[in-house]
Order: structure tokens, then sequence, then C-alpha cells
């Protein structure tokens, strides 16, 4: 099982440890940590955030998201930008629908009704969080981002890392089940990692939810963009199966990680 640390001025904190790998090991407690956005965090106020030792921290958020809620890093820490939907969200911006980058914008998607149901009503914001599942496997920006991540987790003095987004559900969501795979974990287990956060994001967002749906929001639209579905995953997976084959060819010829560097990630991520 994870090893869960109460930290608790860090949205939506996971520690990877203690999941089960094949050949009857598991990953190492205190080394793969996830989240969503650090804006409130406040090592001084919360010893538990400098007992974990945090080295990096890899913010997987667009520059919007970044420009509104800086991180506040642990003491020591370095941070390393590996934005993931720098492509869709500008083609967004450009297009004036900051709905279509909607795990980037969910103040924006969630702040007018209206508009919501006009570009995500009756089955369409599915349909936009499958396509960009698909587009984490396959989009230039998410490809460079998860490179920079797996690379940055080979380097020798990575010491502890954070990895995180915003809610830390799709695009944190993606990168765990992306190295929990090439780590040898199956699929069921991935698949129970991804899930487990629903608690923390609901808990996270229910006054985003609770405003919108106070203004005629219709709660179908919000549940699905902050939903952790079990579909929405299986597109990304989908999408690597169709286009790689497996985890490690997309890993290695999609990222660009050498075989070097995902030997230095499994001896030190493998317990």
């Amino acid at each position: 099982m994870p090893q869960q640390v109460d930290v608790s001025t860090i949205i939506n904190f996971r520690d990877l440890g203690g999941i089960p790998l094949v050949g009857n090991s598991a990953v190492r407690p205190g080394l793969l940590l996830r989240s969503g956005q650090l804006d409130r965090l406040d090592p001084q106020a919360d010893p538990a955030v400098a007992a974990l030792g945090i080295h990096t921290v890899v913010d997987l958020r667009t520059e919007h998201e970044r420009r509104e809620r800086p991180d506040r890093l642990p003491d020591g820490a370095r941070l390393i930008v590996a934005d993931v939907m720098a492509a869709m969200a500008g083609m967004a911006s450009q297009q004036g629908s900051p709905e279509n980058a909607a795990p980037a914008r969910l103040e924006t998607v969630l702040g007018n009704p209206a508009t919501a149901e006009e570009y995500l009503g009756d089955g369409k914001a599915e349909k936009l969080m499958a396509d960009t599942y698909r587009a984490f496997v396959t989009s230039e920006s998410a490809c460079h981002a998860y490179r920079m991540l797996l690379t940055t987790l080979a380097e020798p003095d990575c010491g502890p890392l954070l990895f995180h987004c915003t809610a830390g559900k799709d695009r944190t969501g993606w990168a765990a089940t992306v190295i929990l795979l090439l780590l040898g974990a199956d699929v069921s287990a991935a698949e129970r990692e991804y899930l487990a956060v629903v608690p923390a994001v609901r808990a996270a967002f229910a006054p985003h939810v609770e405003r919108f749906t106070a203004v005629g929001g219709n709660p179908d639209i919000a549940d699905a963009i902050l939903g952790v579905r079990p579909a929405y995953l299986a597109a990304a997976l989908e999408e690597m199966h169709r286009v790689h084959g497996d985890v490690e060819s997309y890993v290695r010829d999609g990222l660009g990680i050498p075989d070097t560097a995902v030997d230095r990630i499994r001896a030190r991520c493998i317990a």
C-alpha cells in the first residue's frame, strides 16, 4: 500500500511508496511524491513537509496556472517547469475558448454556466477529457514535459521528487501511471492509484462546484471536468498502445528516454 503522510498544506498529496510491483517488490517510499498545486505550502507551519526532504519539484502546469498560483517550494528544493499542456492551452487562448484546455482552466470553465453548457454540455465534457488524455501521449508539449520529468528522475542528485499539476489528478495522474507501469506495476495497481485521489480532489474543489451549481451550473459538467474516471485513463492507455505498443516503447521512442536512464530510475525507485 502507498505510504501516506499527513501534510496539511499540500493539496492531494500522496507518496507512491509501497505500491506493489512485479517480482514481490514495491515502490521505494519517500522518493516519488505527487500532489496538486503548492500555492498553500508552508514548510514552517507544517513540519511534515520538512521531514520529507523534497529535493526536486516538477511543475506540470501551464504558464497561466503558474502565474496565478505560484508554487511555494519546500526549503532547499529546486523547481523544474514541465508544461504538459503548453500547446493545448496556447491554441485555446488564441481561439478564445479556454474550455478547450479545461484541466488547466478550472476557474474559467466553471465560472460561467451558460458558456460551460455551450462548450461542455451534452457529453462534450467527457469527450474533451478523453481527448485531452490522448493528447498527454502524443502532443509535442506533453512528450517534452514527461521527458523532462523522467530525465530529472534519472539524475543522480534528484533526491525525493514531487510532481504536481493543479488538482493532481489528470496530468499528474498520467505521470504517476507511466512511472508505475515503467517500474513494473500491473495496470490494475496503476488504476487503483489513479482512482485513489477521488476523495482529496472532491474535498479540494468542492467550493468551485458549489459556486458553479449555485448559479445554475450543470453538476454533470462539473463532475465530468473534476472527475477521476477510469474511462479517461483508459483513453490514454489505449492511445499509448495504439501508437507505441507498450509503456517501454512509449518511454523510449515517444519520450526519448534511453534505456540507461530507465535502469537508473528502476534501481533507485524499486525497493
